[in-house]
């Protein structure tokens, strides 16, 4: 079983997600407020904006493309956003696409054996979910949004 999401982030130790979403004039589907559980040391360790994808049934590939989609019109102003947030906080991994999956999760989405595909039988150990590539277009939302891609796999328990 397999549980995964994608989001795009952008994160700062000054800039609070309120003055990313006014500078960008695109709300956030989920925030972080640096401190807001952990005061020394700060946890969250920064200010976060997220823009998720966390819908079920998708691959990554598919995941990362309905994130994108919202964010490539606006991937220059928020590129610019990253180089600044860059120099004021000293360092580099601002922008951010993250891909998270948790193998062997409880609540995550069972294998489908059912039927073949594309006329070839279907093994177990051969999950839908598993397999997942990067376009061009994602590659171009990522230059242009000086994005790092990062991709955390997980084995739950």
């Amino acid at each position: 079983m397999i549980s995964q999401y994608v989001y795009f982030a952008l994160s700062s130790n000054r800039m609070p997600a309120a003055e990313i979403t006014a500078r960008l004039g695109i709300e956030p589907d989920e925030i972080a407020v640096r401190g807001s559980r952990l005061a020394n040391p700060a946890r969250p360790a920064s200010h976060r904006w997220k823009i998720t994808c966390r819908k079920p049934g998708l691959t990554v590939d598919e995941q990362i493309n309905q994130v994108v989609s919202r964010l490539f019109d606006h991937a220059e102003r928020i590129g610019e956003l990253a180089a600044e947030l860059d120099a004021i906080d000293g360092g580099p991994a601002a922008s951010m696409l993250q891909v998270v999956r948790v193998f062997e999760h409880p609540d995550g989405e069972e294998e489908d054996l059912t039927g073949p595909v594309e006329g070839l039988e279907k093994l177990p150990g051969q999950h839908q979910l598993l397999g997942w590539h990067v376009d061009a277009r994602v590659l171009d939302f990522l230059r242009l949004a000086r994005a790092e891609l990062d991709v955390d796999e997980y084995a739950y328990g």
